[in-house]
């Protein structure tokens, strides 16, 4: 039963640390798994470690020291070539949605697709752009330019060229930040979709606890460097401890 347990975790951080320069010790062992199929929020105050956390998953930083499994593979004793190809299997919705302003939308699109899909003809370029633009509700922005495109628009972008190479764990950096109330649903309800009709596995980092409490199945407190809480939104909000539930106030 235990290694049945087991096979159904696809992130497992273990003892997890990163400092920046001698006195600004971020992670301190953090211990964090994701489940097949789960979304799993983050939340913690500013400067807490949790988009660190994150970039240390996919080795856009390295960490000082710990154990990071992805599908059961150590990514920090990956060479550049395993981690170019896992990282294939793992979206990364940053917080400004790192759209190349120089390019079309169409274009934005295309990019990640023509970088590690050497074999696909136009066509199925075009299908798959057309599939993507379609699970985020905007076909009709395939021709613009990311400047004329609306915060909330950017964002969705950002998350179809995600969702193009169909990656089996997204993570979310602050998927709602600068966004209306009615526009963070929008992405919210997006993020559901994804998890449902592609079965993914994610890690939400969020301060919207609207967000945290539509997308999450489970949430973790970051505090000190360490996982200080963890459980369901609603065991959390009524939690015993002050500091736990100052968030959901």
């Amino acid at each position: 039963m235990q290694e049945e347990k087991n096979n159904d975790i696809v992130i497992d951080i273990k003892g997890l640390h990163k400092s920046f320069g001698e006195n600004n010790n971020v992670l301190k062992g953090v211990n964090l798994s994701v489940r097949k199929g789960e979304n799993l929020v983050v939340i913690g105050k500013s400067g807490s470690g949790k988009s660190i956390t994150i970039k240390c998953l996919v080795r856009l930083i390295d960490a000082d020291k710990g154990e990071i499994k992805v599908f059961g593979t150590d990514v920090t004793k990956l060479k550049e070539k395993e981690l170019n190809a896992l990282r294939v299997k793992i979206g990364f919705l940053f917080q400004n949605a790192a759209l190349y302003d120089s390019m079309t939308v169409k274009e934005n699109l295309a990019f990640p697709l023509i970088r590690h899909s050497t074999k696909l003809s136009q066509r199925q370029v075009d299908n798959a752009i057309d599939e993507a633009l379609e699970s985020v509700k905007l076909v009709e922005a395939k021709d613009k330019m990311p400047s004329a495109l609306s915060g909330g628009m950017r964002k969705r972008i950002g998350l179809a060229r995600t969702l193009i190479l169909k990656p089996e764990i997204m993570l979310y950096d602050e998927p709602t930040t600068g966004l209306d109330t009615i526009t963070s649903r929008e992405i919210s309800n997006l993020i559901l979709e994804i998890q449902k009709k592609n079965k993914t596995s994610s890690i939400i980092i969020t301060h919207d606890m609207a967000c945290a409490k539509l997308t999450g199945d489970r949430v973790v407190v970051l505090k000190d460097g360490i996982i200080y809480a963890q459980g369901t939104y609603s065991e959390l909000e009524n939690s015993k401890d002050e500091w736990v539930r100052s968030f959901f106030i």
